[in-house]
Formats: structure tokens, sequence, C-alpha cells
């Protein structure tokens, strides 16, 4: 499932709800449909459940090919949907991460999937959109990786 999100000012402070547009992967089979479909109303808890009340307006919701792709060392990733989207981004290091290791955060305060993850940072080298009436094209930008798990308890 990939999520475009955009809003105005501090979402969290209320200052103007959040629009947000869904692509889910195609290959879901019906049960998966039914259950990735009540995450973002906040019907399966969690994190969702609360990122539900600031969300103003859904975009729109659909069923396409999604690529995927992250380096098992996590010096890339990039997801890919033909068309419509493009992502990519590469790991910072520095000046004083040991070599081959990667600029990364563990129990991220305030983080939407938990404080036992590990935040990997990295600058995207693609980010470009056109769908859902939304277009922009930011290389450049931060970008983070984080492995995430937003199952509720009546899908575990």
């Amino acid at each position: 499932m990939i999520t475009l999100v955009v809003f105005d000012g501090n979402a969290w402070a209320k200052e103007s709800k959040v629009s947000i547009a869904i692509f889910m992967d195609e290959r879901a089979y019906a049960a998966q449909r039914e259950a990735l479909q009540k995450v973002f109303p906040g019907e399966a808890g969690g994190w969702m459940g609360v990122f539900s009340e600031l969300v103003g307006e859904v975009l729109g919701l659909e069923f396409v090919p999604i690529e995927l792709e992250v380096a098992k060392d996590l010096a890339h990733w990039r997801v890919e949907i033909p068309g419509r989207l493009k992502a990519s981004a590469e790991a910072l290091f520095g000046p004083t991460t040991p070599a081959g290791a990667r600029v990364q955060l563990h129990n991220a305060p305030g983080s939407e999937v938990g404080p036992w993850q590990i935040m990997t940072w990295g600058k995207t080298v693609d980010n470009d959109v056109d769908a859902f009436g939304l277009q922009w094209s930011l290389a450049g930008q931060s970008s983070k990786h984080i492995p995430f798990d937003w199952t509720g308890p009546e899908f575990s």
C-alpha cells in the first residue's frame, strides 16, 4: 500500500485537515483488500486509528501494480507505480558513521510506527507524483525508511 498525504501547516496541531490518496497492490486477494480498507478509516485501531481523526478528504483509492525494492543493507529503497508515482532514496552516511553504516535513529520519539523501530535516514533521488490531482517532482528531499506493522488486534 502506498499513501500520499498532503496538508498545510501542522497537521498534529489540527491547523488543517489532511488529504490522502491510497494505492493498494492489485495482487491483494479479497480478504486482504477488505482488511486494508479498514485501516485508513481507523477501524483497525492502532496508529491509523489515531491518524484517521486528522483526515478530512480521501482523494481516491486504486488497486494498481506496485513495484517495491529495499536493499538488504538499507543503502537504498524505491517504489514505483508505472505512470503515477516514482520514489527512490539513498541512505545517508555521515562523518561519524562507520564504513558501510547508515544514519539511523533508534526508538524515535513520536514515530508513527512505535518506539521499537529503527529509522534509516536518506535523501530522495526520485520523488515524482502525478495522481489523484496531485503533481510534484521533489528530488533531493528528506526520506526515511521504517519497517512497520499496522495490524490491529482483530487482524493479528
